[in-house]
């Protein structure tokens, strides 16, 4: 089967934003528009097709990304509704991994919020280019220009409108198209009504006439032909300014601004039209780059369908009908069913059952995918997320995903016998699914405890748990993540020397430690000279300090930041072996520790606070009270943004205080920040609390 749609005409995009700025609704309108959906779903009602989980439906968020794929003006579009809440930031993560676009969306009123910010650092750090969509412009307190500021300070990135808004809050009434000078205006909300073409009223001509020449200076620096007849007066067409935007687009030296009102559905048809003119192809970004797994050499990969088949599995899915679900992004050659492919990285074949192309959780079954394709397969056993698929005469391993670590725990219980083995398989189930999901067992109590990035992250994983793996399960209080780290440098040495009848075990190392700076993670330096110790003995005595780095030697948390040097030691030619230089290894690292001291480190969140004028002060009062750090205040219409930087152990429970200090009108959102030091006090009482629980 040849291929339906040509390279140039695909669009892979993410739609991403902070909370409840209006990305699922404005998918929602785009099905709908492209002929997808013939009936409008609302996020508020839970009829949303994207958000299909029972949870999503319930809470009115997203909590997984959905893919779907529609068409508009011949251009096939691949989209995927990320999520907005940050407890979700894996979803986001992954999905922007494969795109090859974005398209950010803005609430007019609110602008940048934290988590828009999240988003779009890491759009940054996978080089994906992006438009912005202000949405909401009917609100009361929508402000469009008051929003490209925000992305200028706050984002780091140069705003060039395409359209400005015509009229705002409830005088809304359309969009200007300053590239083509024409206005488009909406004449009811019905999702039916057409929008109409007229000139461009005389109030707004100014505003169009800067606008469009911000958009020509933006274009011409990306195109000298341009420039040149700019220069000498020439009138440039809208065409022309056009491909030069998307040039710069491709390139990430501007981001074009579109706006509208996407639940009054207004502005989604030129938001599809900026997203095929503006966002690039599979052709228009780099070739995606590897290594060879058998040489080390870096491997390119064309998007091409005559190149090698290679794709990276960036989704893992149960489906109660077809078992495990492999979302894959295709970045070379062409795949059909039954074929075999080869992962590298766990050296293991798996023969290709079936290929689904993926409308939200309704499946289309398919027969071949080529380059440029996001499609989800039936049959690969031992994919994980951030697995390599290619072909095995040509194997490339390509980047995997990095995920960031949980920051809550809490224990859970199955409540009978039967529920046991049902809870074993569940979490098996989640955590092949979620990559910021943990599952590990307390080695004083027994307790199981799970880990992740936050409690609504953790509250929904329990909820799967009961509903889609019949579990009942006890559940205990949320607890922090803390970790440990080192207070200074020291030098210590472990022997471990056991004589039994027969052989005997000796293990004898010299090792130095150091901290390492904020996020510095682990470095083992191996500084043995003269064969003080074999090197085939050297692994083991890495493997003890990692184990007794993840134990802990203050209150039981893991240690990061720091780095150990192994440089001195011993051995016995008959009674050494690895597990007793494991043993010392571990040994010495926990006396470095102790001679060093050990600091606890804490999870800090950056909360922004929403609250009404008159009840600031007593907001400001109750985050200091938290130990929270009030870092800035913005004003709004009405209302104060306070921003702040308060540990997790102290915002347990902030929504409900919240709530009643505001009479129920303050709103807050928060995001993990950074690690620091926790104060003494507080350190007392952690260790305190971690040494009852082991006397208990």
């Amino acid at each position: 089967m040849a291929r339906q749609t040509p390279l140039e005409r695909i669009r892979n995009i993410g739609i991403m934003a902070h909370i409840d700025a209006g990305k699922t609704t404005t998918t929602e309108r785009i099905l709908f528009y492209t002929g997808i959906t013939y009936k409008l779903g609302e996020v508020h009602e839970g009829t949303a097709t994207m958000d299909w989980m029972a949870q999503e439906q319930e809470r009115g968020i997203t909590i997984t990304s959905a893919a779907t794929t529609c068409f508009w003006r011949d251009h096939r579009i691949n989209i995927i509704d990320t999520p907005g809440h940050v407890d979700f930031t894996a979803e986001v993560e992954r999905s922007l991994r494969v795109l090859d676009g974005a398209v950010a969306v803005f609430c007019a009123v609110g602008g940048v919020e934290p988590q828009s910010e999240a988003v779009w650092r890491r759009a940054d750090k996978y080089r994906v280019p992006r438009i912005a969509f202000v949405n909401k412009m009917d609100r009361s307190g929508a402000d469009f220009d008051r929003v490209c500021r925000m992305m200028e300070d706050r984002l780091k990135t140069r705003p060039v409108p395409v359209q400005i808004p015509w009229g705002a809050e409830e005088g809304f009434r359309g969009v200007v198209d300053v590239l083509e000078m024409k206005a488009l205006e909406w004449v009811d909300d019905s999702p039916r009504s057409a929008f109409r073409e007229t000139e461009v009223p005389a109030d707004l001509l100014p505003a169009a006439s800067a606008a469009r020449e911000k958009a020509v200076e933006a274009a011409c620096e990306v195109d000298d032909g341009l420039l040149r007849r700019y220069l000498e007066g020439e009138a440039l067409g809208a065409e022309e300014i056009r491909a030069a935007l998307r040039r710069g687009t491709c390139a990430m030296r501007f981001t074009p601004v579109t706006c509208g009102a996407a639940f009054r559905n207004r502005g989604v048809q030129p938001l599809l039209n900026a997203v095929v003119d503006l966002l690039p192809s599979p052709l228009d970004v780099p070739p995606i780059e590897g290594t060879n797994p058998e040489t080390g050499e870096t491997v390119r990969r064309r998007p091409g369908d005559d190149e090698p088949f290679s794709a990276l599995v960036f989704k893992i899915m149960s489906d109660p009908y077809v078992g495990q679900l492999s979302f894959v992004r295709v970045y070379s050659g062409s795949l059909a069913t039954g074929a075999s492919v080869w992962n590298p990285a766990k050296r293991t074949e798996d023969r290709i059952g079936r290929l689904l192309k993926m409308h939200a959780n309704k499946r289309e079954e398919i027969k071949e995918v080529w380059a440029g394709d996001i499609a989800a397969i039936v049959g690969l056993r031992s994919a994980g997320t951030g697995d390599t698929i290619c072909d095995g005469r040509a194997p490339v391993l390509l980047e995997a995903m990095e995920f960031p670590e949980p920051v809550i725990r809490l224990a859970i219980e199955p409540r009978t016998k039967a529920d046991q083995e049902k809870l074993g398989s569940g979490l098996r189930r989640l955590l092949q699914e979620d990559p910021t999901f943990r599952v590990n067992t307390d080695p004083d109590t027994g307790q199981t405890l799970i880990g992740g990035m936050g409690e609504l992250h953790l509250e929904i994983l329990v909820d799967r748990l009961q509903r889609e793996y019949g579990v009942s399960a006890n559940v205990g209080k949320p607890q922090v993540a803390y970790r440990e780290t080192l207070g200074g440098s020291s030098e210590a040495e472990g022997r471990y020397i056991r004589q039994t009848g027969g052989r005997g075990q000796y293990g004898h190392v010299k090792i130095r430690v150091q901290p390492l700076g904020r996020d510095g993670g682990f470095e083992f330096v191996n500084a043995i000279v003269g064969g003080a110790i074999p090197k085939e003995f050297v692994p083991a005595v890495e493997s003890g300090v990692r184990e007794a780095m993840e134990a802990g030697t203050l209150a039981g948390y893991a240690m990061a930041d720091v780095k150990v040097e192994l440089f001195d030691g011993s051995f016995h030619e008959v009674d050494s072996s690895e597990m007793a230089f494991k043993i010392a290894g571990s040994m010495a690292f926990k006396e470095a520790c102790r001679r060093a001291g050990v600091l606890l480190l804490e999870p800090v969140m950056r909360v922004e606070t929403v609250v009404p004028d008159n009840h600031m002060g007593e907001v400001i009062g109750d985050l200091n009270s938290r130990r929270g750090r009030i870092q800035s205040m913005e004003s709004r219409p009405g209302l104060q943004a306070i921003q702040a930087a308060v540990p997790l152990a102290e915002i347990f429970g902030y929504a409900t205080d919240l709530r009643s200090m505001t009479q129920g009108r303050g709103d807050y959102t928060m995001h993990f920040s950074h690690y620091e030091e926790v104060p003494k006090a507080v350190l007392e009482e952690v260790v305190a609390r971690v040494s009852g629980t082991v006397r208990r």
